[in-house]
């Protein structure tokens, strides 16, 4: 196999991992908080010691260097839930993480649980700026109130205010897989920083039409690596097949 051939399946690794990408986006399309991941890539530039002309000498790959999350703000999606929000900026809600310490997530379903915390749809607890979980008095349950800068009203009093933490840089923050977040380095969003929305979430910032075009493109871009593959082949095929018949 040829330095060509190479080139032409670093190109094809690479087409992959977008469609494997756009893909997801597209399957979380309607998944709340979530938003979309754009791949990146780096050119890698070899130098051969020796080349047939000095312009050979150098040959660039295509490396995967990971992929970024599009922080573009979803809609507003009203959900009739008092309870529910929406973070207005950046930011993502803590949570106490199922393995231990803590995560995070835009989706912000919140319910009362049977003890009287406030948790996720998923069930896990929310938690305030001193990691601890938000409890509710048993005879305040139906008096719950959150106000815009997180601050959670049971009846008059103050009970707790939901932590919001903000990483500032997108890519210290990766992914479970389950609608949860892991990451280091964010700092919490002060009381007057924090803006959240109530009774409704945040849809997901991805645009199928848009993810449709992109994997169209992916598609056709795969077709012709495919293509030149083959010509290459022919090429090599053709070049040995003259040889022979030299002398």
């Amino acid at each position: 196999m040829d330095v060509s051939s190479f080139v032409l399946l670093s190109h094809e690794q690479a087409l992959r991992r977008q469609l494997d990408i756009v893909a997801n986006n597209m399957a979380n399309s309607s998944t709340v908080g979530f938003k979309r991941e754009q791949a990146l890539f780096h050119e890698y530039v070899e130098t051969a010691q020796e080349a047939p002309v000095e312009d050979a000498r150098k040959t660039s790959f295509v490396l995967d260097f990971g992929t970024v999350h599009d922080t573009a703000q979803g809609s507003f999606q009203a959900t009739g839930n008092p309870l529910d929000v929406m973070i207005d900026g950046a930011g993502y809600l803590n949570v106490e993480n199922p393995d231990g310490g803590v995560a995070y997530t835009r989706a912000g379903y919140i319910k009362v649980s049977e003890n009287g915390e406030l948790v996720t749809s998923g069930g896990q607890r929310l938690l305030d700026e001193n990691g601890r979980p938000i409890a509710i008095p048993a005879d305040q349950l139906s008096r719950i109130t959150i106000a815009e800068d997180g601050t959670v009203m049971a009846g008059d009093a103050p009970v707790g205010r939901l932590a919001v933490t903000d990483f500032g840089n997108e890519s210290l923050v990766d992914p479970r897989g389950d609608g949860l977040l892991t990451g280091t380095g964010g700092q919490f969003l002060t009381a007057a920083r924090t803006r959240l929305k109530t009774g409704g979430v945040e849809a997901s910032n991805v645009e199928p039409i848009v993810e449709t075009t992109h994997m169209v493109e992916i598609l056709r871009s795969y077709q012709t690596s495919q293509r030149l593959s083959a010509d290459l082949a022919d090429m090599r095929k053709n070049a040995i097949g003259r040889l022979s018949r030299v002398g």
